[in-house]
């Protein structure tokens, strides 16, 4: 399938084609470039000109590139404009004026991948849908998404992300959604606002890219809701409000059940069940909130409720698997909840309610009595809250069903000192040093969460669990990863 032309390209971006070509994707990355890609030579870490080479060995249509690189022929298909990032962006630009798909852009401090996902499950069950890959929601990540997109796109799913102020509205205007949704408000990325307000107004902005006639779908349970609201209401948009104090999506119970979150509900008066094959209260409020999207931007609620049955989390968002730690005595097992990759405090308290209510097995290892055991490490961007943002994770109500809490890294000490001493586990610098110690500190019967920002590198305890045994999964999908922040 051809997604753009050498012509269009050119158009789009003003910029000049050697030759004639087209491409059937767009990548910015040679590892995982495809036959037929358009390599995109940003310039990052490592300038992407010194790829294009290698890009077209193997077998990219062509490059867009701002000169002709080192090593590569003038007659070699390229796309030369004057700044690259400027190109990817008009690419976005006009991927995105030539489709008739409805457009839902999705921020939050807190669950914008999961969400997501969540609405690229629902939609992709109704019609051709298009979605952001991984957490690509940054400067280049919303571009790339939108010059992605097939031009016969019927819905489309777009995750906007921040880490400073004035990042939000610019992608929004960009992508020019039909609806925005914003999952939630929370101490996320401190270092770089005075307070939570100025990152609610901050998360408001998605609401500059509203289609006229577009629908903001707003959490009314955060702090922050006001703020929100307000915005939506100077712009004059439609706001549909979810939570359990919502307007229009109103969350009534949940009940987390073994591997499952079963959810009662309103929508607009009438009584809305539905269920979501992850456990959390998190999860229940972000699938009604993209319940309330699907209806917003013209879909099936029926049928996206169906949908929503069979979506579950995925590696390193909450997974879990269960670990055979013998071959032959198949009842000596631990349950691993995999949320390792990212962390902030309202997505670790969310994390520390998962395995308050996991249920744990005894008299099966060493330790007669199962134990609910995590492994934390430091919550990154929180600015000069940091310390005390740590050390209140000790007095959350969830704690008092936790067993053991092992720490790594400077910040998480404080969380260590806050804790009762028999909640005290082991502390380690880094990473690397605990994976060496899960052996000793877990038995059969436990319940383990793991979770910390990405820089903690929290994914290598996980690693050294798995390889305690022989890992079961409980209907995760593998190709469904991603990440959020």
């Amino acid at each position: 399938m051809t997604l753009w032309s050498a012509a269009e390209v050119a158009e789009a971006t003003a910029g000049t084609a050697t030759t004639d070509w087209t491409a059937s994707g767009v990548s910015i990355d040679t590892r995982t470039l495809r036959p037929g890609d358009l390599f995109v030579a940003l310039k990052a870490a490592r300038d992407g000109h010194d790829f294009v080479a290698d890009a077209l060995a193997m077998g990219a249509a062509a490059a867009l590139v701002s000169h002709v690189p080192d090593g590569v022929s003038k007659d070699a298909p390229l796309l030369i404009v004057d700044d690259v990032l400027a190109g990817l962006e008009a690419l976005g630009v006009a991927a995105r004026a030539r489709t008739e798909a409805r457009v839902v852009a999705v921020t939050g401090s807190v669950g914008k991948t999961s969400t997501k996902e969540m609405l690229r499950a629902m939609l992709g069950d109704q019609g051709r849908t298009h979605a952001s890959v991984a957490s690509y929601n940054n400067h280049w990540g919303v571009p790339l998404t939108l010059a992605r997109m097939p031009a016969d796109t019927e819905y489309a799913v777009i995750e906007i992300g921040m880490n400073h102020p004035g990042e939000i509205s610019p992608l929004a205007r960009m992508v020019r959604p039909h609806v925005a949704m914003i999952t939630t408000v929370a101490a996320a990325h401190l270092a770089a606002f005075d307070n939570i307000a100025a990152i609610a107004v901050e998360k408001a902005s998605i609401i500059d890219g509203l289609e006229y006639g577009g629908t903001a779908i707003l959490n009314n349970d955060c702090e922050t809701a006001a703020i929100l609201q307000a915005k939506a209401h100077d712009a004059k948009r439609r706001d549909v409000g979810f939570g359990e104090h919502g307007f229009d999506f109103v969350l009534k119970t949940v009940d987390l059940q073994e591997n499952t979150t079963v959810v009662q509900a309103e929508a607009n008066g009438t009584p809305l069940l539905f269920k979501i094959g992850a456990v959390g209260k998190h999860y229940a409020m972000n699938g009604l909130g993209a319940l309330a999207a699907v209806e917003a931007v013209g879909g099936d609620l029926a049928l996206a409720v169906q949908s929503l049955g069979r979506w579950s989390s995925y590696q390193g968002r909450g997974a879990r698997e269960v670990i055979y730690l013998d071959p032959v005595e198949t009842h000596l097992t631990l349950e691993l909840i995999d949320d390792s990759y990212n962390a902030n405090p309202a997505s670790m308290q969310a994390a520390f309610e998962v395995l308050a209510a996991a249920k744990v097995t005894s008299d099966t290892g060493r330790v007669s009595k199962g134990r609910r055991i995590c492994f934390v490490g430091d919550m990154k961007e929180l600015g000069d809250e940091a310390d005390a943002l740590h050390a209140d994770l000790a007095d959350h109500p969830a704690m008092q069903h936790i067993d053991t809490v092992h720490c790594v890294g400077a910040l998480m000490q404080g969380l260590r000192k806050a804790l009762p001493a028999q909640k005290q586990g082991v502390w380690t610098q880094d990473a690397s040093e605990m994976a060496g110690q899960v052996r000793r500190l877990l038995d059969s019967g436990d319940v383990v969460l793991v979770k910390g920002s990405l820089s903690m590198k929290l994914a290598l305890v996980v690693d050294a669990i798995r390889k305690m045994g022989h890992p079961i999964d409980l209907g995760i999908d593998p190709q469904n990863k991603s990440r959020d922040s």
